[in-house]
């Protein structure tokens, strides 16, 4: 009886040593790091695809969605910028950033779907896309193209078409992370710093759409983190507006 009582403990006093070392071995195994490095030396673990987020436009036009966002937008493919902290986003730092010329056309007449340019030896491509959401996924697109997702600047491009002035009206944005925002050619908006997306994060001074098109380009840098951006046109009231319609020519 002692013998098989004592047969007993001994199976439990192993049974808990060997419990207590596999949790040892599993708390000393390394945390994978919260973001990957800056390099772009790894594999993008949650697979993307275009479709998730994106759809091709299938009218010339389009409008505003129910709140008024813009889903439109041709996108370039990222151009690379390593930051390893978005701090560095201040506003002397974006208006040299944002300032510099990085391919023909930049800031011009919005390109054809497919159109490449050159960036610092590399061929770039645009993509006439439409958004699913909102907010336009920059870093899901990237993922899905198997582009860098991380210390890069995207250039988007639309084309706003008015069939008379509409007046006193703000450009209204959020981006993830800092931003700078052109509508036919002039600078009106610039979001500074490391921020998150937020819808109407920012707002234009009051400013006219005229009759006809009207090109609005951004451009949104982001060290590590999940890049997007949403773009609409707020009244006098600060009720969105929806009274023109999107192409992406």
């Amino acid at each position: 009886m002692k013998s098989q009582i004592f047969k007993n403990i001994t199976a439990v006093s192993l049974l808990i040593s060997g419990v207590a070392l596999a949790d040892a071995q599993e708390s000393s195994t390394p945390t994978p790091p919260e973001f990957p490095p800056v390099r772009q030396d790894y594999v993008i673990q949650t697979p993307t695809y275009l479709s998730d987020y994106f759809e091709e436009g299938t009218t010339p036009l389009i409008s505003p969605d129910s709140t008024g966002f813009i889903r439109r937008w041709s996108v370039l493919e990222p151009i690379e910028k390593p930051n390893r902290s978005n701090a560095v986003f201040t506003d002397s730092y974006l208006d040299d950033v944002f300032s510099t010329e990085y391919f023909k056309g930049q800031l011009q007449l919005p390109p054809k779907n497919g159109a490449s340019v050159k960036v610092n030896g590399k061929k770039l491509k645009w993509h006439a896309l439409d958004s699913k959401l909102d907010n336009y996924k920059l870093y899901r697109f990237s993922a899905a193209l198997k582009k860098p997702v991380y210390g890069i600047i995207f250039f988007a491009v639309t084309t706003i078409n008015c069939d008379e002035d509409i007046e006193n009206v703000r450009l209204s944005a959020g981006s993830n992370s800092a931003s700078r925002w052109w509508i036919n050619g002039e600078e009106v908006l610039t979001l500074s710093g490391d921020r998150r997306m937020v819808a109407d994060d920012g707002a234009s001074k009051r400013l006219t759409l005229k009759k006809g098109k009207n090109t609005i380009w951004c451009a949104v840098i982001n060290g590590p983190g999940m890049s997007d951006f949403c773009a609409r046109f707020m009244d006098e009231s600060g009720r969105p507006v929806d009274n023109f319609t999107i192409s992406y020519q």
